[in-house]
């Protein structure tokens, strides 16, 4: 199933639960076989932060006086 475009934190979600459920239907998510669940959530999630224009370390900006 094609992930949804989108950079809110809904849709990610949905491309991350896509994701999962994909691994957990085949053993694989794209081209990646991921051993465990924690390694295959990791992977979706790197996966839809990157499709969202996202990165998991982004702060918000703080605005100096």
């Amino acid at each position: 199933m094609p992930l949804k475009k989108g950079s809110t934190q809904a849709v990610v979600s949905s491309n991350i639960k896509t994701l999962v459920h994909e691994w957990e239907e085949n053993g694989s998510i794209g081209s990646s076989h991921p051993a465990t669940k924690q390694k295959a959530v990791k992977q979706a999630v790197a996966i839809s932060l990157n499709n969202a224009g996202k990165n998991r370390n982004a702060q918000p900006h703080k605005r100096e006086k």
